[in-house]
Formats: structure tokens, sequence, C-alpha cells
């Protein structure tokens, strides 16, 4: 990644970064939605670059309430506008350094989900979380069912509850049974939970009976987000034999607003865990295909600031992106431009590392303590969860910001 150099302003340390430039969709008060780019503190507005002349896309792409349409275009199109906007935000006589119509601050937007999404599939993907999993609920012995070396799991999740950072979550309500109990009662859940994973948006799809490979699976995937599959412990358990999380995970997961490009995250490519025993032909994997992406999730209460309660990293991740779409699509299953993808609790090898609070708190069995003093096992009502993510290398930063929501107590 050669050195740059931008005339913009940038904090020390800031995720959006002249390496970075991600996609997002922002609005201005009394503004329809419309696509930029953040850079520092700032967006650049695309729509206002493609009036200039500056770019070879028409505005209207960038009028859109969603980034679908854009994405469409194809990667020889999207990364040229990012390579422009790039070349734009580093040469001395740049013709935005006349134009601040250009230029909008973070702080004075809101922001929306960048993506129409139309299906969203969620991964089981991390063999640390599941190894933790199947140790508290089955055979701490045999953890891993027979399956899970041999295929990506994963689950076919709600589309339509996917919700953009800061939108407050309202605890959901289902069906609890615990072990003492004969009948099954209907209560607000008990043990909210977080799951710390990154998903990838789609951007090319494909037809009914067509499948992609993990060879040409790169050309599918247009970036990635941060994302929160807020998980209730116990009607998920309750629910989920046989066919697996309905209700325990419909209610809500968030997503992180910016997009971060496959092309940003380049230079992070790292070789991912060795797989045994060795996969199926079709999960075969050339190359360096984990990402090393260091992930933090902190928590707050109303009488409490930010307490970091775990730091992972999407490097750790058992089954890659690239094997996770190959999957996905090996029994002819479309895909469409949009589509999310989630990968799964990402947990680490040690306890400081676990990606949700079934795991931090073993269960519910090891309470844990925030800055105020404080003991959580579960998410209480008006507790926070934000969720920050970065790559760095070099002295060169990629980070995706934050995806933060607030529990709010049963309608």
């Amino acid at each position: 990644m050669a050195k740059l150099k931008t005339w913009v302003s940038i904090p020390k340390n800031s995720d959006f970064s002249i390496y970075n430039l991600p996609f997002g969709i922002f609005s201005l008060k009394g503004d329809r939605p419309r696509a930029g780019i953040a850079i520092g503190e700032q967006i650049v507005d695309l729509s206002v670059l493609a009036n200039l002349g500056l770019l070879e896309v028409n505005a209207s792409y960038f009028k859109n309430s969603a980034l679908n349409d854009f994405i469409s275009l194809g990667k020889k199109i999207t990364n040229k506008v990012r390579l422009d906007v790039q070349r734009l935000l580093t040469i001395e006589n740049s013709p935005l350094k006349i134009h601040s119509a250009a230029f909008i601050f973070q702080k004075d937007v809101k922001m929306h989900l960048p993506i129409h999404v139309g299906d969203y599939t969620d991964f089981y993907s991390s063999i640390e979380h599941a190894t933790n999993v199947g140790k508290m609920f089955r055979d701490p012995e045999n953890a891993l069912l027979p399956n899970w070396r041999h295929i990506p799991i994963g689950y076919h999740g709600r589309a339509s509850s996917i919700v953009i950072s800061g939108t407050n979550i309202h605890r959901p309500m289902g069906q609890v049974k615990t072990n003492d109990m004969k009948v099954p009662v209907f209560k607000a859940s008990g043990n909210l939970d977080f799951e710390l994973e990154m998903g990838f948006i789609v951007g090319k799809g494909t037809n009914l009976g067509e499948r992609i490979s993990t060879k040409n699976a790169a050309e599918h995937i247009f970036g990635l987000v941060l994302f929160n599959d807020w998980s209730a412990r116990d009607i998920q358990k309750w629910e989920y034999v046989p066919l697996g999380p309905f209700l325990g995970k419909s209610f809500a997961s968030s997503m992180s607003p910016w997009i971060v490009t496959l092309e940003a995250l380049a230079p992070f490519k790292v070789q991912g865990p060795l797989q045994k025993p060795e996969v199926l032909s079709y999960l075969q994997y050339e190359g360096e295909n984990n990402y090393d992406i260091k992930l933090e999730v902190s928590m707050s209460s109303q009488s409490s600031g930010d307490t970091v309660i775990s730091t992972s990293n999407f490097k750790f991740m058992y089954w890659n992106m690239m094997q996770q779409l190959a999957h996905h699509t090996v029994n002819g299953c479309n895909v469409n431009v949009g589509d999310v993808m989630a990968s799964g609790t990402i947990s680490g090898k040690d306890e400081s590392s676990f990606g949700s609070l079934l795991e931090i708190s073993w269960g519910g069995k090891k309470p844990f303590k925030l800055k105020d003093g404080s003991e959580r096992t579960f998410i209480e009502d008006n507790d926070t969860v934000t969720m920050r993510g970065f790559a760095e290398k070099e002295g060169k930063r990629v980070g995706f910001g934050e995806v933060s929501g607030t529990i709010l107590p049963s309608k």
C-alpha cells in the first residue's frame, strides 16, 4: 500500500483514512438520503462530485436511498469511483479545494442503512465460539457436532429487522422454559445477548442454478460492515430444536453505516487456521483469505461509562468468506446485490476475546463488572452495546467506525 498524503484534515487514529474511503448513505435534516464516502470527520457528497463532472457515473446513482444500484454497476466502476475520489483528495491542485459544498461533517448528518437488504444469512464459523457453546450445552469432551469441520454451518435470518447503528432495540418477548418448568411461559427475555460479528455485502448476483467458487468469490463481495446479531438466549434455547434459530434471533440485528470495500482491506489479508480434516474440493482455496481486523466490544449503562468487555479479531475465523459464499451457492441458490452474509460470533482462544455474553458469563454463571461496579451476566434494560473494528499495518489504518444499540424495556 503506497504512502499517500491528503490535504484534508484527518484526526490521528481515524478509522476513515485516505486508505479507506468507505461508502455509506447519509442525509441532512430536510434532505433526501444520498451516497457519500467517509474521510476523517467528514463525508464527500458523491452526487456533488458527479454533478461537477469529476466522476464517470451519472449523479442519479448517488441520489438513491441505498447503494444497491451503484454496486450493481460492477467493481470496475465502483473501484474507479473510490480511486478517483482518493486522487481528488491527494492531488495538490484538486478542484475539490474550491467546492466546499462537496464536504459535510459527519456530526451534522443522519446515517441510514447503506443497502436495501433483500436476504440475510448468518453463519456459525468460529471454531472457538462453536466449541464453547458445545461445552456448555452438550459434551465438554466432544463439543463440536460431527458436521462442523466439514461445512460452514449457517441459517437464513430475517432481513426486515436489520437496523442501522444507533437504533434502539426493545427487549423481545417469547416462550421461555427452564429445566425446572413443566410447561413454558410467555415473558420478556431475561438472557439477552449480543454477538460480535462482521458481515459482507454481496456485490454481484447470480442466477438460480449458478455456483460461486472459492476462486471467484471475491468478485461477488463488495465490502464489509460490523454486525451485532442480538440474541435472546432463553427464547432460543427452548425453540431451536429441531429447526434452529427463530424468534430468539429475528427481533433485531444492528449494522454499522459504512461499507469498507474488499479492496481497501486487501493489505490486511492473512492465512486462516489449518482446517482438519481436509475439506471437500469445492471448499478448498488458495492464498490468504482471512483478514486481520481488530475488534472490540464495550458495554455501558445509564450510570456507567464504556467498559471494554471483549477484544477479538476477524482473523480467527475457521471458515472464511470465500468458503461461506461457495457453500451458500453450491446447491444452486442464487444471491443478489445487497444480500448480507454475517460471519457468526467471532471468538478467540482466551476469555478476553469471547464474542458473546453467553461465553463471557459462561451461561450466566460468571458475572462480570462494569466501571461503576454493577454486575452483569446478560444485557439489562437501558444498557448500550458498542462494537468497533479496524485494521492497521505500517501506520496505515482502515476502520469501520462503530455499531451501537441500546436495549429498551419490552413494549
